[in-house]
Parts: structure tokens; C-alpha cells; sequence
């Protein structure tokens, strides 16, 4: 049971969605994904993936959305839409544990792009900081990744990207988990065990 595996040998999809933001007439639509795996503790390079999804070009943005949205609106109008984009995407979030930073907005995404799929356990990187690193004056992913130390290797992967791209975003989450599992006494620590804490 996958559940059991420690999360050091298991393979733990992460990712991140960024979104148009709600507006009056207007539900919150994604319009980038980005994705990473953990494998064996550490982040795997080479399983980057990011995509944009389809908003339509008419549909009006919160202007207090974060993001470099407002350069890519032409991109992002011909892009494909998530049903689209599901087969390329759906052994990574329908065969390994998932993880993100505050999991509602990725957990609600993932639930519209394919409603009657089952999705594996999840692992919140923000409740998980929330609880090791007690006391810290922000939890958001930004924050901790300077706290950490983490900020200059997560723009080593991620060259010429920056906070609120959901491969940023998704390669940060990772480190994160990374470096918790690289802290004293969290070697057997399981995915279950993550996934509630």
C-alpha cells in the first residue's frame, strides 16, 4: 500500500496551479499547471513539466491576481484546456501520492479537469511547515524558501522564472519536501504519515 512506503523511496507527484482569480460572473480558472516528481527524497530534474491552459481571451483576470498572465494572454487563449491536456498528465496525478503547498486550490483543479477519476493521498507542504518549523512570521512558499535557504537552488532549476509560475512554485513545493526528509530523524517517516499530518 503505497500509503506505507516511506516517502524517502516513494515517487510523490508535485505540483501548482495558478489561476485567473474569481471576479463577479466569473469562476477561479486555472491558466498554468507545473509539475515535479520527488523520487528517492530528492527532486528530479528532468520530470519538469509546465503547460498553459486555456482562458478565454474575453474572460477578464482578477486584476489582484499574481502571476505573468497579463504578458501571455494570447498563449494562454490558444492553449490547451485541461480535458485536453488530461492524458498527458494523468498517470503522474492518478498513480502517485500528490503534493502541494496548501492543497485546496490544486485539489479543486485536479477534481474539475477530471471529475471521475480517484486521486491518491495528498501531502501539504504548508501544514507540514506549519508544524516542523513552529514560530515562523510566514508559511507562504516564497518566505520559507528564503528562511530555508532553499531560494537559490529552486531558480537554478527554474532559470528566469519566479514566485506564482506554477513550475516555480512546483519546483519550491518539492524542495521543500526535500529538505525535510533530509532533516534528522524524518528517514522513515511514510507517506500516510505526511499525508496527515
Amino acid at each position: 500500500m503505497r500509503e506505507m512506503k516511506k516517502a524517502f523511496d516513494a515517487e510523490v507527484t508535485v505540483l501548482d496551479y495558478e489561476s485567473t482569480g474569481a471576479l463577479s460572473g466569473y469562476a477561479n480558472e486555472p491558466w498554468q499547471i507545473g509539475m515535479v516528481s520527488l523520487k528517492a527524497g530528492k527532486v528530479e530534474v528532468v520530470s519538469m513539466f509546465e503547460s498553459l491552459l486555456r482562458v478565454d481571451a474575453n474572460r477578464p483576470f482578477n486584476p489582484h491576481a499574481p502571476g505573468r498572465h497579463g504578458m501571455l494572454r494570447e498563449e494562454i487563449a490558444q492553449a490547451p484546456t485541461p480535458q485536453e491536456l488530461w492524458p498527458k498528465v494523468m498517470h503522474r496525478l492518478t498513480e502517485y501520492p500528490l503534493c502541494a503547498h496548501n492543497v485546496a486550490t490544486e485539489k479543486k483543479f485536479i477534481r474539475a479537469m477530471a471529475p471521475m477519476h480517484q486521486f491518491g493521498v495528498w501531502i501539504d507542504t504548508l501544514r507540514i511547515a506549519r508544524k516542523v518549523w513552529p514560530g515562523c512570521s510566514s508559511y507562504a512558499l516564497g518566505d520559507l524558501m528564503v528562511l530555508l535557504n532553499l531560494k537559490c537552488r529552486v531558480e537554478v532549476l527554474c532559470s528566469g522564472r519566479e514566485a506564482h509560475d506554477a513550475l516555480y512554485d512546483a519546483v519550491a513545493s518539492a524542495m521543500l519536501l526535500e529538505h525535510l526528509l533530509e532533516q534528522p530523524g524524518w528517514g522513515n517517516v511514510t507517506v500516510g504519515e505526511l499525508a496527515t499530518m
